[in-house]
């Protein structure tokens, strides 16, 4: 078996999982989740000194996995940062969480001490009024300092509305290295990006920015000698475990790797123990899934013929081929320019219909021995407005008080302006420039629109006109 056909194979097993089965798995990863915290140490982040620097205390990072800083930029700098380092399959990585005001020089310390090439940021500096990340760079074009660390931004763009890029300049002591951010701005906090195709965007962008660093086997058996990506959210753990998972999808993916008995639980349950709380919700554990069928189909088209697709869905059904006769283009715009109604007209059955029809069977209608025979169907043709000069036919209604809804008072559509409140859009009141409004659901037909004249007058000219 081929490798595409591998892939078409997988692609139908991820396609195939139901909900209820993504259900189990994300409870299965929680029971395990929680053996793990208990076995695993998390006491150099929980010591006294280093308390301040974690911006969640239930999000400590594991001994066994944490960064360790060797770098000293001055005598009161420790080793420790929150953050984590993640083994893939071909890829590694640095999982941190967001740094605090205090923790500014030491991020910038693991970057220079890591050779972080890429930065993937997966948050916003603000989201739900709460500050989730500290500014780490600078404004474009100008130089702020971070400690020994001076951060020179080049240049900031904006290629999709997901995704904001800046080229960061860094410089310590006589040495000076570039550093690229990518900030994914469509990440809602707990949650999951309304489509996965921003996503694949930025796996596409990180892999394009490491094409030229170590083999990613090596970088991954050596975290200390070789670059890693580092990636960080608030928290360092949903939104960056997803990412990590997914860019381990999409590495297994590139390097022909990702065989049928690939497996997302064993994926996100090897994050999990290098990071607590990878993969925070099960929300976020379906769209792994989701973006997982995105990039194999993205493979596909790529590198295949159609003839891969054999075994998969059917895609919709093509609409109808221009090259169709004339006699059907005419017969299609006949159907749908012209509405067509039951009359009460007694009649045969239709010709093109196929169904036998008794001799003596007629329409049971009040009027049927007053019609002629023809046809069963008729053409109903829009009837034609009528035009007055002196005034609108229909009026405007609006309610007579905000406290009862359902009473309505009319008035005439020249007798005033609209009121302040017309202007609000979630105000059911039209305003004088709006299109004229149906009656209300409650009303007996459109001179129920026509003000009722008070006293002893003739009704206006509109209710003695007769209609045709």
């Amino acid at each position: 078996m081929s490798y595409l056909e591998q892939l078409s194979s997988l692609l139908l097993s991820v396609d195939g999982v139901t909900q209820n089965t993504i259900e189990q798995e994300f409870t299965a990863l929680r029971s395990h989740s929680v053996a793990w915290k208990k076995s695993q140490c998390s006491e150099t982040g929980a010591q006294k000194e280093n308390i301040k620097k974690n911006r969640y205390k239930d999000i400590l990072p594991y001994d066994e996995s944490r960064v360790i800083l060797s770098l000293r930029t001055s005598e009161l700098d420790g080793d420790y940062i929150n953050a984590s380092f993640i083994q893939g399959s071909l890829s590694g990585y640095i999982a941190a969480q967001a740094p605090l005001s205090s923790t500014l020089t030491d991020f910038w310390r693991m970057v220079w001490e890591y050779r972080v090439k890429v930065i993937v940021m997966a948050c916003r500096e603000f989201e739900m009024s709460k500050k989730k990340c500290e500014v780490y760079w600078s404004p474009p074009n100008q130089t702020t300092t971070f400690g020994p660390f001076s951060v020179h931004c080049q240049g900031e763009s904006s290629p999709t509305q997901h995704l904001t890029v800046r080229e960061l300049q860094v410089s310590f002591k006589q040495d000076v290295r570039v550093v690229t951010q990518l900030q994914f701005l469509s990440w809602p906090d707990h949650n999951v990006p309304q489509e996965a195709s921003g996503v694949l965007d930025l796996l596409h962008r990180m892999r394009a920015l490491q094409q030229s660093s170590p083999d990613p086997v090596q970088r991954a058996q050596h975290p200390q000698n070789h670059e890693l990506k580092l990636v960080h959210c608030s928290a360092g753990c949903g939104r960056t475990g997803v990412i990590c998972a997914l860019d381990q999808v999409y590495q297994l993916l590139i390097h022909q790797k990702l065989t049928s008995d690939f497996n997302i639980m064993r994926v996100v349950m090897e994050l999990r123990r290098q990071r607590p709380s990878a993969v925070q919700t099960k929300e976020q554990y379906r769209f792994i899934y989701t973006a997982t069928s995105c990039l194999i189909r993205w493979f596909l088209q790529k590198n295949s013929s159609t003839s891969v697709y054999c075994n998969l869905p059917r895609p919709k059904k093509p609409q109808k081929s221009v090259t169709a006769s004339a006699s059907d283009d005419r017969s299609q715009q006949q159907n749908m320019d012209v509405t067509y109604a039951v009359v009460n007209k007694k009649s045969s059955a239709p010709q093109s219909s196929s169904l036998p029809r008794k001799a003596d069977e007629t329409h049971h209608y009040d009027n049927a021995h007053l019609m002629t025979p023809a046809p069963v169907y008729s053409t109903v043709r829009p009837r034609a407005k009528p035009h007055s000069s002196d005034t609108h036919l229909y009026d405007l209604a609006t309610p007579t008080s905000s406290d009862v809804k359902p009473h309505y008072h009319l008035i005439s559509e020249a007798s005033g302006s609209a009121t302040e409140a017309d202007d609000d859009y979630e105000d059911v009141t039209p305003s004088a420039s709006a299109s004229i409004s149906l009656p209300p659901s409650n009303g007996i037909g459109f001179n129920k629109r026509v003000a009722k004249p008070r006293g002893p007058r003739d009704p206006p000219a509109e209710w003695r006109r007769l209609e045709r």
